[in-house]
């Protein structure tokens, strides 16, 4: 199970660099989405941040590995919850690299509800040590996550409509 808490915390972690990087255009998403004024996005922000590289770390400490799911399931329950609140909304949620603003579907709010049940399943199972498949299996998870995300970023795709 080393793949999954791998691909969790890659997930957890390259979504806490993106809140780094991109902190202009994510801080008045970070707002909007927890109901908050737009001055308190940049706190909101930090503090989402934090909270994911944290998990992701912990996630790949062994004694600390359920940790780090509990608090991988919170951060992105949170996140379906705030999605779920802004349901048929259309903006820029920040779950893309890319600024995208588009409506708010069941679609988007099952994505982090489905991180979170995963994170929560992973914090009930043992620890399990690295092997050497490990990193190659959880960077093919993160290879079919990111290209399902790029799918569901696609505005009018023929296959929606047929």
């Amino acid at each position: 199970m080393m793949a999954l808490n791998l691909f969790c915390a890659m997930l957890l972690a390259g979504s806490a660099v993106h809140k780094a990087l991109a902190r202009d255009r994510l801080a008045p998403v970070a707002a909007r989405l927890a109901g908050t004024s737009a001055a308190l996005g940049p706190v909101v922000l930090l503090l989402a941040g934090a909270g994911e590289m944290a998990a992701a770390v912990f996630l790949v400490t062994l004694p600390l590995h359920a940790v780090g799911a509990l608090l991988a399931a919170t951060i992105w329950a949170s996140y379906a919850i705030a999605l779920w609140r802004k349901s048929g909304q259309t903006l820029d949620c920040g779950c893309d690299l890319a600024a995208r603003a588009k409506p708010v579907s069941p679609a988007i709010v099952a994505r982090p509800a489905a991180l979170s049940a995963l994170a929560l399943i992973l914090s009930t199972l043992p620890a399990a040590p690295l092997t050497l498949d490990a990193p190659f299996a959880a960077a093919g998870f993160l290879a079919l996550y990111l290209g399902l995300s790029e799918l569901l970023a696609t505005p009018r795709p023929a296959w929606r409509t047929a």
